[in-house]
C-alpha cells in the first residue's frame, strides 16, 4: 500500500504559501508566488518523446510474475511512443517539497514533469503559483471521467491545475469481534470500553476533518472556532488517557496485534487488514467521513508538459483505470472503472465492482465530503496546537 500516512513534521516548520513567500522576501530572496504566465517554459515533448514521472513506493500496478513491470505504464509507452521515466521517489510531502522548493523559488527546472503528491500538498504547489494549468482539451478521458465529487476542490477550482490519482476515505477501523459492539459514530470512540485502546494520526492534515465532523461541523467551511473546539476535546481525552497513541502508517500494525480496537483508518489499508482479519470492519461514521486525494500535478518548467498531460489522461481511460484500481486498492476516481471489473472473468476482481471502498455507492457518498484545506494564514497557529496535542 502506499504510505499515505507518515507523520507531517515539517520541513519548513510550518510554513504556509504566506508564511514562506514572507520569510524568504525577509532572506533577500525574490517572492516565492509566480504568476501564471511565468510558469510554462519551452516543451521538448515532440522532439524528446519521454516524461519523467515521480510517484509514491508501491503505488501503482505491478506484473505479479515480474515486479519490476508495471503494465499500464508500458501500454501507455507501446501506444504513444513516450518513454516513462518512473521513481517512485515520494516518501513524505514536506520532504518532497523541500527537494523541489528551492529551484522552484528560484524559477528553475525541477527534472520533474509529473508528480503525486497529497491534496493538502497540492493545495501548496497551487497557492505558490508552482503548479502549471493543464490542457484539459488535451485530456478528453479526464474531462469525461472525473469523480464529479472531485472535480472541485477548494484549493483548485475547477481541477485546472491538479487530478486526482487515487482517492480515499478517512474513517474509522476496528476489530468488532474483540470489541463485542458496533462503531458507527466518531462519539463511540470516546465510550469508557475503549480507554487506552484508541488511536489518532498524529498529521494535521490527516486527522483534523473526521474529528471536526464528530463534532456536527460541515468540513467543507469549517472555521477556527471549529478546529479549536475539537482541540479541546481532544486534550481532555488525551489527559484522561484515553487515546493510547498518535500513529502514522503503524497504525495498522497496532490494529493487527490488538494492541488498539479502534483507530483512524484509511479505507485501502482497511481492505488490506479485512483480508489479513476478517474481524476487522472500517466504517464511514454517521456525522460523515473525509473524502481525499493524491493528485498528479505538472511543477513549473517542466520540460515535457505535453507529454505528462498525455500520461494522465492515459489513466483516466476506464480500462486503465480500473487495472490500478484492481491493484491499489484505493477508492478510483473514475467511477466508469466499475463497470470494467464488473466485467472480469475473475471472481475477486469483478467483487471489487461492488466494494463501496473502491467505488462508494450512493448512501455512502452522501456522507462524504472534502474538507477545506488549512490556510496558509492559519496553518501555523493550528499546526501548531495540534502537534503540541500530538506530541510532535
Amino acid at each position: 500500500m502506499p504510505q499515505l500516512a507518515f507523520s507531517r513534521r515539517a520541513v519548513l516548520a510550518g510554513l504556509g504559501a504566506a508564511g514562506l513567500s514572507a520569510a524568504l522576501a525577509g532572506c533577500g530572496v525574490p517572492p516565492a508566488y509566480i504568476s501564471e504566465e511565468g510558469r510554462v517554459g519551452p516543451d521538448r515533448s515532440e522532439r524528446d518523446r519521454s516524461v519523467a514521472f515521480s510517484n509514491w513506493p508501491l503505488y501503482i500496478d505491478t506484473d505479479e510474475e515480474d515486479e519490476e513491470s508495471r503494465p499500464t505504464l508500458e501500454a501507455f509507452s507501446e501506444r504513444t511512443g513516450i518513454e516513462v521515466r518512473y521513481t517512485e521517489e515520494i516518501n513524505d510531502n514536506d520532504e518532497f517539497f523541500g527537494k523541489v522548493s528551492p529551484a522552484l523559488m528560484n524559477r528553475q527546472e525541477t527534472g520533474h514533469d509529473l508528480v503525486v503528491v497529497s491534496d493538502w500538498m497540492a493545495a501548496r504547489f497551487v497557492h505558490l503559483g508552482w503548479a502549471q494549468k493543464m490542457d484539459r482539451s488535451a485530456q478528453p478521458n479526464v474531462t469525461r471521467h472525473l469523480d464529479p465529487q472531485l472535480r472541485s476542490p477548494a484549493f483548485d477550482e475547477g481541477r485546472l491545475h491538479t487530478v486526482p490519482w487515487q482517492s480515499g476515505i478517512t474513517g474509522i477501523a476496528y476489530n468488532r469481534r474483540a470489541l463485542g459492539r458496533e462503531i458507527k459514530s466518531v462519539r463511540d470512540l470516546w465510550h469508557p470500553d475503549l480507554a487506552g485502546r484508541v488511536t489518532l494520526f498524529s498529521g494535521l492534515d490527516e486527522s483534523f476533518a473526521l474529528l471536526m465532523q464528530g463534532n456536527g461541523v460541515d468540513v467543507t467551511r469549517w472555521t477556527e472556532s471549529d478546529f479549536h473546539r475539537m482541540c479541546d476535546q481532544i486534550e481532555n481525552l488525551v489527559r484522561k488517557r484515553h487515546i493510547r497513541r498518535f500513529t502514522g502508517n503503524d497504525y495498522t500494525s497496532d490494529l493487527g496485534k490488538g494492541d488498539v480496537l479502534a483507530c483512524q483508518a484509511y479505507s485501502g489499508d482497511a481492505i488490506q487488514l479485512q483480508a489479513d482479519n476478517p474481524d476487522i470492519e472500517f466504517v464511514v461514521p454517521e456525522e460523515g467521513g473525509e473524502l481525499w486525494a493524491e493528485s498528479l500535478l505538472v511543477p513549473n518548467l517542466a520540460r515535457h508538459k505535453a507529454n505528462a498531460e498525455a500520461l494522465v489522461d492515459h489513466y483516466y481511460d476506464p480500462q486503465v483505470a480500473a487495472r490500478l484500481a484492481a491493484s491499489v486498492n484505493y477508492v478510483c476516481p473514475v467511477p466508469a472503472a466499475r463497470e470494467v471489473l464488473a466485467g472480469s472473468d475473475d471472481k475477486e476482481t469483478a467483487e471489487l465492482a461492488e466494494n463501496p471502498l473502491v467505488f462508494p455507492d450512493d448512501d455512502m457518498r452522501r456522507r462524504l465530503a472534502v474538507a477545506r484545506d488549512v490556510s496558509s494564514a492559519e496553518r501555523r497557529s493550528l499546526a501548531r496546537r495540534w502537534n503540541a496535542i500530538a506530541g510532535l
